[in-house]
């Protein structure tokens, strides 16, 4: 798909996010496959849950012809940018929660990243206001991962 679909039509926007979140959906479902840890598991199907509410809404959207307009995604979700600092590793079957969490945190930053990457490079295009509302749904997704991660893993806690 040509970043002028995506960019300019509604259904080339929705497709490219659907793709998206079915990436990150494969991805948390390969990992929950194989930790084998209660919690690790227990965080990733919790992630993988989420990417398919994702992935229905955009669905709806796309056969509704609309997506509904939520009040509390109105500013920028700020993040630690942990991402940037806990290097993302291949899971295992003795993967921990740290580990699942860092995991999860960087699948994340990944998806925000793409989403803010696409409503940039559609400024002024009729679609770049919905990737910045999903990239403001991924940051604020993001953003809970790392709270939990400081809540759990920092060590001024």
């Amino acid at each position: 798909m040509s970043d002028s679909q995506i960019c300019y039509t509604y259904e080339g926007a929705l497709e490219a996010a659907i793709a998206m979140e079915e990436e990150g959906f494969r991805n948390y479902l390969r990992a929950l496959r194989t930790v084998q840890q209660k919690g690790a598991k227990e965080i990733l199907r919790e992630n993988a849950l989420d990417e398919l509410n994702h992935k229905h809404q955009l669905e709806k959207a796309l056969v509704d012809g609309q997506m509904s307009v939520s009040s509390e995604l109105t500013r920028q979700i700020p993040t630690m940018n942990l991402g940037y600092v806990l290097k993302k590793a291949e899971l295992g079957a003795d993967s921990t929660v740290r580990e699942a969490l860092v995991y999860a945190m960087q699948l994340e930053k990944e998806a925000a990243e793409f989403y803010r990457k696409a409503s940039e490079g559609c400024a002024g295009a009729p679609m770049a206001a919905l990737f910045e509302r999903l990239h403001k749904e991924e940051s604020g997704h993001l953003q809970v991962l790392e709270d939990l991660y400081e809540k759990h893993f920092m060590t001024e806690n």
